[in-house]
């Protein structure tokens, strides 16, 4: 493993699933793709010391969550709105607050980050969908790592143990405190969610949401919403906490008739955390093109949309889109061109 080429060609097919775990540990892409780099990069200063008694997988994995380990030591968790307090009401000007938020992943990242039959467990859903992650951040750095090498990647206490520099029974009570900690913090109802592919009744609610918001509906919108809805919008501390606190929001930004209407939105279907997702374009009054907005995370139970996650700090880039929607003219053409590169 002395020459680049063959230590790249050892290491490489990992790159996918070592980002994801960065990602668990971290709750950023930005930290994940920077972490992965860097377990790469000390990997190979340290690849003679690599004597082989491991895997190379096993061996980059205690490389990066050690990596993340000496992040998360001097860095705060990232955080939710509706975890900084009770949901509020739309009454004037929300002002975005610089807090480390957390973010969400796009799913075409998850593809080829389970090279191999021991790796099928990295991109289960219920361990990388919002609310798992969200969980996920409550916990001190070291009971984090070891559910997640415990847990996700099926680690044995023993090894988890070698890897924390800890004993087994230390290593076995972590992993206990944590999981209690996401019993306490995890949905009541989350085993009702849509999951897997996104489904024939999913796919029908996502267009009529994209028809009203596009519509500039926010009655079309309500009749989607379950009545319990919430809705967070990072990097905006409020959040609301029910259907008709929703509603009023964008009667006021949304309804091209308000005079605090933001614009009109174009918006195509993705997927991010393994959840149904929007990617969002915004045409702002007295410009000429949609721009990238963001992307919004939607729960879904029983044919009714229960929460909304819309992160305006995710990037075009990272879904593999263009930062502005395909002009008027050439919709139909240009929409293909965005869908082939989703």
């Amino acid at each position: 493993m002395g020459h680049a080429r063959d230590f790249e060609t050892l290491v490489e097919r990992h790159r996918r699933e070592i980002q994801v775990h960065c990602y668990r540990m971290l709750g950023s892409l930005a930290d994940a793709e920077d972490l992965a780099q860097e377990t790469f990069l000390r990997a190979w200063k340290g690849r003679e010391g690599f004597e082989g008694r491991a895997s190379v997988r096993t061996w980059l994995y205690r490389i990066a969550t050690n990596a993340c380990l000496d992040v998360l030591a001097r860095r705060p968790r990232r955080v939710l709105p509706d975890q900084l307090g009770p949901a509020g009401e739309p009454d004037g000007p929300i002002a975005a607050a610089d807090l480390p938020w957390l973010e969400p992943y796009p799913d075409r990242l998850l593809e080829g980050a389970a090279p191999d039959d021991t790796g099928a467990a990295v991109v289960e859903r219920e361990t990388i969908e919002l609310a798992y992650l969200a969980a996920v951040q409550y916990l001190p750095p070291r009971q984090r790592a070891t559910l997640i090498l415990r847990d996700v990647l099926g680690w044995s206490a023993k090894e988890t143990a070698a890897l924390l520099e800890t004993s087994v029974a230390s290593a076995n009570s972590a992993l206990q405190r944590a999981r209690a900690t996401l019993r306490e913090r995890l949905p009541a109802r989350r085993a009702e969610w849509t999951v897997g592919d996104a489904t024939a009744e999913e796919t029908a609610l996502l267009k009529r949401f994209i028809a009203a918001y596009e519509a500039g509906d926010p009655s079309a919108v309500a009749r989607l919403l379950h009545e319990d809805a919430q809705a967070i919008m990072p990097p905006y501390p409020l959040w609301f906490g029910s259907r008709a606190s929703i509603v009023r929001a964008l009667s006021h930004s949304l309804a091209p008739a308000s005079p605090d209407c933001v614009g009109q939105f174009r918006m195509r279907p993705v997927r991010a955390n393994r959840q149904p997702a929007v990617a969002t374009y915004l045409k702002r009054p007295g410009e000429h093109d949609h721009r990238w907005f963001g992307v919004t995370l939607f729960t879904i139970e029983a044919g009714w949309i229960t929460a909304m996650a819309a992160f305006e700090s995710a990037t075009a880039a990272a879904w593999g889109l263009p930062e502005t929607w395909p002009g008027e003219h050439d919709d139909h053409g240009s929409a293909g061109k965005m869908q082939r590169n989703a």
